[in-house]
C-alpha cells in the first residue's frame, strides 16, 4: 500500500552521529540525478532516503516490494542481497545498472552507485532507473558525492569499532589489577573519547541465549561500547557504555535505555514473550577509572526497577533511594528469621499491608485508604503482623527491620 513519500522518509531515520550528514549527501545525489535515492550500508541496512519530486507526487508504482520493504523495515532480505550482489556491485567502482525483474519483486530497474573508501566497498546508493535516465556526467558527479559518503562511513566504522571484548573484560574482572589492565586496554582503543563524560546503562533481562546476541553499537545513539553479561543463573543482561555531553545531563542515557527496552518488547512474534525488562543508569563520571563501580550502580538500578515498578522502567541510581543499600547486600543477607513467616505465600495480603503501612510512615488513615479497607480491618491486620513476626510496630528499629526485609524480598 502506498504510504506517501513523507511517511517513508520518516521511517527511514537512522541512529547515527552522522545522520544529518548522510541525509544531506543523499538529498544532494537525488537533486543531481533528478530521482529519489536511498543509501544502504554494505549489509543492505537503510541509512538514509533522499526525497525528490520534480512534478508532484511520485508514481506509486515506483514502490515495488523490494524497495518498500527496504525503506519500511530498514533492511533487505538475504535473498534480495544475494540477488543484487550477483550483478557485481561488491567489486564495481562505477555505476551498475540492474534490469527490472518482476518475479524477484523488482518492478523497476535500478542504478547502483557503490560507496567505497580506499578501495573498500562500505555501502550502496540506489536509485530507480528511468527513461532516458541520468547522463554519464550526472552519474560522475553523483559518484563524487559517494566518495564523501564513503569517508563518513569509514570514520564511523573506526569510531564505532566493536569493543565488546574490551568492555566485557572490564566489567567481569575479579581482581583490581585485572580491571586496571582491562580499563587501560579499553582506554587505548577509545583514544581521546575515553576521557569524556560517560555513564553505564544496564538492560535486564536481555532476551537472548547467546552471549554474543547484542545489537550493533552503531544502532544506539551515543554508544561507545556494549556487551552482554550474565544475569542470574540463566539469563543475560545488556551493558552499555554511553558517552554524554555533560555529567549534568542524563537525557541521552534515558533515551538509549528506552529504545533498548522497546527492542526487548518487540523481540519475537507478537511482541514480548519473556519476562518484563527494566533498565538502570549509573551516576555519570568523567573517564573510565570507575567503570566497575558504574556497572554496579547500573545493574542495581535495573534490579530496583524490576522489584519496584514505580521506579521504572528506566531507573537512575540517584532515584532508587533505599535500594542503593539493599542491592549492595550479599544474597540472603536480608532474609531475617523474624520476617520469614510473613513472607510465606499464605500471608501475601498481610505482607502487602505491612509494606504499605510502612511506606506511608505508619499513618493509618492513608494506609487504609490505599488498601481500600476499614481502619478496624487495618488494625486487625497490623496485630496479626506483630503476632507472626514478634516485632513491635511502635518500635522504630523493629519497623526499620521489617521495612528493609520487605523491600529486600522484592529483589
Amino acid at each position: 500500500m502506498y504510504e506517501g513519500l513523507g511517511a517513508l522518509r520518516q521511517n527511514a531515520r537512522v541512529t547515527s552521529e552522522h545522520r544529518d550528514d548522510y541525509q544531506e549527501l543523499v538529498d544532494e545525489i537525488s537533486e543531481l540525478l533528478g530521482a529519489p535515492a536511498t543509501l544502504e550500508n554494505r549489509d543492505f541496512e537503510l541509512i538514509a532516503f533522499g526525497a525528490y519530486d520534480s512534478e508532484g507526487d511520485l508514481d506509486p508504482s515506483v514502490l515495488d516490494p523490494v524497495r518498500t520493504r527496504s525503506i519500511l523495515t530498514r533492511r533487505s532480505t538475504a535473498a534480495v542481497r544475494a540477488w543484487f550482489e550477483g550483478f557485481g556491485i561488491t567489486r564495481a567502482t562505477g555505476p551498475v545498472r540492474i534490469p527490472r525483474t518482476p518475479e524477484a519483486g523488482v518492478h523497476r530497474g535500478r542504478i547502483c552507485l557503490p560507496v567505497r573508501h580506499r578501495g573498500v566497498v562500505l555501502g550502496y546508493v540506489w536509485l530507480l532507473d528511468y527513461d532516458p535516465g541520468p547522463s554519464e556526467r550526472q552519474l560522475g558527479a553523483a559518484m563524487g558525492v559517494t566518495a564523501r559518503i564513503g569517508a563518513l562511513l569509514a570514520d564511523e566504522a573506526q569510531h564505532g569499532a566493536d569493543l565488546t571484548r574490551e568492555l566485557r573484560a572490564v566489567l567481569t574482572a575479579e581482581r583490581d589489577w585485572q580491571r586496571e589492565m582491562a580499563v587501560a586496554e579499553l582506554r587505548t582503543a577509545l583514544g581521546n573519547r575515553a576521557d569524556g563524560p560517560h555513564t553505564v546503562v544496564c538492560v535486564a533481562p536481555w532476551p537472548a541465549t547467546d552471549p554474543d546476541d547484542a545489537p550493533s553499537v552503531r544502532t544506539v545513539p551515543g554508544a561507545t561500547a556494549l556487551c552482554t553479561l550474565p544475569w542470574g543463573a540463566t539469563a543475560l543482561s545488556l551493558a552499555l557504555l554511553l558517552r554524554l555531553r555533560s555529567t549534568d545531563v542524563l537525557a541521552p542515557a534515558t533515551t538509549a535505555a528506552s529504545r533498548l527496552l522497546e527492542r526487548v518488547g518487540s523481540r519475537g512474534p507478537g511482541g514480548r514473550s519473556g519476562p518484563p525488562a527494566a533498565a538502570g543508569i549509573a551516576a555519570p563520571r568523567a573517564g573510565l577509572a570507575e567503570l566497575g563501580a558504574a556497572w554496579t550502580e547500573a545493574s542495581a538500578s535495573a534490579r530496583a526497577a524490576l522489584a519496584e515498578p514505580r521506579l521504572g522502567p528506566v531507573a537512575q541510581w540517584a532515584s532508587i533511594g533505599p535500594f542503593r543499600l539493599l542491592t549492595a547486600l550479599p544474597p540472603g543477607a536480608a532474609h531475617d528469621p523474624a520476617v520469614g513467616p510473613l513472607l510465606s505465600p499464605a500471608h501475601t495480603e498481610l505482607a502487602r499491608t505491612a509494606e504499605v503501612y510502612l511506606d506511608r510512615a505508619g499513618q493509618a488513615g492513608r494506609t487504609a485508604a490505599e488498601l481500600g479497607v476499614h481502619r478496624q480491618t487495618l488494625y486487625y491486620r497490623l496485630s496479626r503482623i506483630e503476632q507472626l513476626t514478634g516485632l513491635d510496630l511502635d518500635d522504630g528499629e523493629d519497623r526499620l527491620l521489617l521495612h528493609m526485609a520487605l523491600k529486600a524480598a522484592r529483589l
